[in-house]
């Protein structure tokens, strides 16, 4: 594609000369820069796009993005005849060039796009399972994988959305496989950075807000504004055939649910279970592995069973059924078909089992919230104690920390406290403000909670505690397959540590992942 087609897109024109190179790719790393590459120069948290212009130039860079004049960058480019295209916002600018390139094939897509705290992942894989189940082409994108077709690729090591690059390119893919729909796990993050801008909705779910991620936002208003930009982006963009703008919000989750439910402009289907909303559970029962509940929507009631436990997966079924039932007309037959035949998703209650006489599961909870309802809902499915395994992030939201100890202190009967991605601050402190939350709920250290720095040993500790009918939860890794140490990403997997915790308590061979630098004398490298 010409320069000038990219810049018509977004209403902007070349600065510094009239050369219309054409652009084979748009990046905005300049160590991926190849000749025919257009190097959009990206303001980012750690680093300054602006000051790789000269290296995208010596890489064959045939055009730059950036949001500067070009009087300030000029002596880089010194006789080059390369344009430079100054633009309002890059991010955005480099969204819409990505989608450009590739045809933007979210036009040729139904895109139904989940935010929220937590139970994206889940809410997004019920949706497609749904879909599925229904005969319908889909797509996914979230946060654990990307599935086109039969493949199924991962997305990256920790949590968040796919780059605009990456994400248009999924996309693309899907539209020349033949999908008709796609769901996408929408992260705060990505929606404050423009990840998603380029990305055409027509269907947006908020499963709800709950603390979390106020080391970013700085206020829980941001927060708020920052997933209200999805629906309203819903709005923008153009409606397909046969197909409706909608907004689904959990009226459960009250003080988001009146938030951005008096800023929609487009139809609303609320859902809920503790109120009367459009989408309503009733008659919820359950046993040890499923879950059972009928739904009611107006005259309309039929049961549903899953084996997803606890009143947080209820809720997280209600936004599917609103999204496809209601929102894509999905029939009745299929959205049972599709939640029932929903086994497991990586990395949520994801059981261990190797023939113990004892649950061992791998969780994603990482929240208050999610760690709350995680243990509410297995207190309700065991007879044995409850053990916890779990820490908390550095240079994240910190108040959440003692938080989470107090929860983790009410609610199981042991709790191990442990690493969960230091990044670079004190492991040592970041447990200890977890050991205090403990300790206000009457918690003492070496009874009721340890703090073990290593994960694999802390995990180990806790499969050795556990006895006949006990569960072992390991929370807030799951499905990542890294964690941070000062600046640099270790290979680690939850899974494969507790497989092999389990294995030797068995008497069998075990392998644990790879060794990590937990002492903070490995990882500042004293």
């Amino acid at each position: 594609m010409k320069l000038s087609e990219l810049l018509s897109i977004i209403q902007a024109s070349i600065r510094s000369n009239k050369n219309d190179p054409d652009i084979i790719s748009v990046v905005d790393d300049s160590n991926n820069v190849i000749p025919g590459a257009l190097f959009v120069a990206r303001r980012g948290l750690v680093s300054d796009g602006h000051d790789f212009i000269s290296s995208s130039l010596n890489n064959g860079a045939a055009g730059v993005v950036g949001e500067l004049p070009f009087e300030d960058v000029y002596e880089w480019f010194g006789e080059s005849q390369v344009p430079y295209i100054q633009v309002e916002n890059s991010t955005i600018a480099l969204s819409w060039f990505a989608a450009a390139l590739r045809g933007f094939p979210s036009r040729n897509l139904v895109i139904i796009g989940v935010t929220g705290t937590d139970g994206k992942t889940t809410t997004c894989n019920i949706i497609y399972s749904i879909l599925r189940a229904a005969g319908i082409s889909t797509g996914l994108i979230t946060t654990v994988n990307a599935v086109i077709g039969d493949e199924t690729r991962d997305t990256g090591f920790h949590v968040t959305t796919p780059d605009a690059v990456a994400l248009q390119e999924l996309l693309a893919q899907m539209v020349d496989a033949g999908m008709t729909h796609c769901v996408i796990e929408v992260t705060s993050h990505s929606l404050v950075q423009q990840r998603v801008s380029a990305c055409e909705f027509d269907i947006a779910v908020l499963t709800n807000i709950t603390h979390e991620h106020l080391d970013y936002h700085g206020t829980l208003e941001s927060y708020m504004n920052a997933k209200l930009s999805l629906f309203n982006q819903v709005s923008c963009t153009v409606s397909k055939p046969e197909t409706n703008k909608l907004a689904v919000l959990n009226q459960d989750n009250e003080q988001s649910y009146v938030y951005i439910k008096n800023k929609l402009k487009t139809d609303l289907v609320d859902y809920g279970i503790e109120v009367q909303a459009t989408v309503n559970a009733t008659n919820i029962s359950t046993n040890e592995r499923t879950t059972y509940f009928d739904v009611n929507i107006g005259e309309d009631c039929f049961p549903i069973e899953t084996v997803l436990v606890g009143q947080h997966n209820i809720s997280n079924c209600l936004a599917a059924i609103a999204a496809t039932y209601n929102g894509l007309a999905i029939n009745v037959n299929y959205v049972q078909a599709g939640i029932a035949s929903l086994d497991c998703i990586p990395g949520r209650m994801e059981y261990i089992k190797m023939g113990q006489d004892f649950e061992a599961v791998v969780d994603f909870a990482h929240t208050p919230n999610s760690l709350r309802e995680l243990l509410l809902s297995v207190r309700n499915i065991t007879t044995g104690r409850i053990i916890v395994v779990f820490g908390s992030a550095g240079l994240r939201d910190v108040s959440k920390r003692s938080w989470m100890g107090s929860i983790a202190a009410e609610l199981a009967d042991f709790t191990v406290i442990t690493a969960e991605d230091p990044r670079t601050e004190s492991l040592s402190d970041i447990m200890a403000e977890i050991a205090s939350g403990c300790e206000e709920i009457g918690g003492v250290e070496g009874n009721t909670f340890w703090k073990l720095p290593d994960r694999a040993e802390a995990i180990r500790f806790a499969v050795d505690m556990a006895k006949s009918g006990d569960i072992v939860l390991a929370c807030g890794k799951a499905h990542e397959q890294s964690m941070c140490f000062g600046s640099i990403e270790y290979p680690w997997d939850d899974r494969m540590a507790m497989h092999a915790a389990v294995a030797e308590r068995l008497g069998r061979k075990a392998d644990y992942p790879p060794k990590l630098p937990t002492s903070e004398a490995e990882y500042y490298g004293e």
